[in-house]
């Protein structure tokens, strides 16, 4: 049933949905998080560092929308791991999963010349190889999820990648990175492609400058008037001439698994108040 023979209401819900999303701590992935929780979505999600984790379940738990929201522990770097945090998330979300959001990543900022094996293998395992095996990981559990809807609609189990800018534009330094996110941009047409006769859709959020302390836990240290103007220059470029809020990307996500969107597929879609249009 395409999205046009429901009603409105059943268009724009969630309601009773299961999603599972990487990086839900902090920054977009907890707002994320958040807003598919509010919408009636059972939320698992994971981080590397538990006590985060335990400390953001602690503030959910005083929230009647977002108590139902589980959590564990995992390093989306390493392959065990990921197949331990599937596996956990099956369960708490009684064996179904209708959404998966691969919104857990690294930056790095380093110059080409200085960037190690090291470096390059984490970046890469983090932000690409986690996105790819999870989706595999996750895809028995979508066709489920699709099996068990009523008529099998194209809407019913979706895949949403967190994505950047920085795989459309170049930043000095961020070569590694930009090229994780690039790669990720493709991995997602490629699969909506691939999976569509599956009916999982797939699509991905390349959010620009955002509100966030991604740069800060990369660990670059930057003197605070340099990185002031650093952030001036990039807002410049903005024609909205300001940064977005985690929860400008959130809302994007939950638009992208609703029914209401279940003729997309395959898009990578910026967020970034036009900086990628601007001249």
């Amino acid at each position: 049933m395409a999205a046009s023979g429901r009603s409105r209401e059943e268009r724009w819900s969630l309601a009773g949905k299961t999603a599972l999303v990487t990086g839900g701590s902090k920054g977009i992935g907890r707002a994320i998080v958040e807003e598919l929780a509010g919408f009636g979505v059972r939320v698992h999600t994971c981080a590397r560092s538990d006590a985060d984790l335990q400390e953001c379940l602690r503030r959910w738990g005083a929230d009647a929308r977002l108590a139902r929201v589980t959590a564990s522990a995992c390093d989306v770097a390493v392959r065990g791991d990921r197949e331990r945090l599937v596996a956990r998330a099956r369960e708490e979300l009684g064996g179904r999963l209708d959404i998966l959001v691969n919104n857990a990543g690294q930056t790095m900022f380093r110059a080409a010349t200085e960037t190690t094996a090291e470096d390059y293998a984490r970046l890469m395992a983090t932000n690409l190889e986690s996105s790819f095996h999870l989706a595999q990981l996750a895809h028995p559990l979508l066709l489920e999820a699709v099996a068990a809807a009523s008529g099998g609609d194209a809407s019913t189990s979706c895949i949403v990648n967190i994505s950047s800018i920085g795989g459309f534009v170049s930043y000095p330094t961020l070569s590694v990175y930009s090229a994780t996110k690039g790669a990720m941009n493709q991995l997602t047409r490629s699969l909506a492609v691939e999976w569509a006769k599956d009916k999982v859709r797939v699509n991905c959020v390349a959010p620009g400058g955002v509100r966030t302390d991604i740069a800060n836990s990369s660990g670059l240290k930057l003197d605070p008037e340099v990185s002031l103007k650093l952030a001036e220059a990039e807002m410049a470029r903005v024609p909205m001439h300001r940064i977005g809020e985690p929860e400008e990307i959130a809302s994007l996500v939950a638009f992208l698994c609703m029914p209401a969107a279940s003729y997309i597929t395959g898009q990578v879609i910026c967020a970034d108040g036009g900086r990628t249009i601007a001249a």
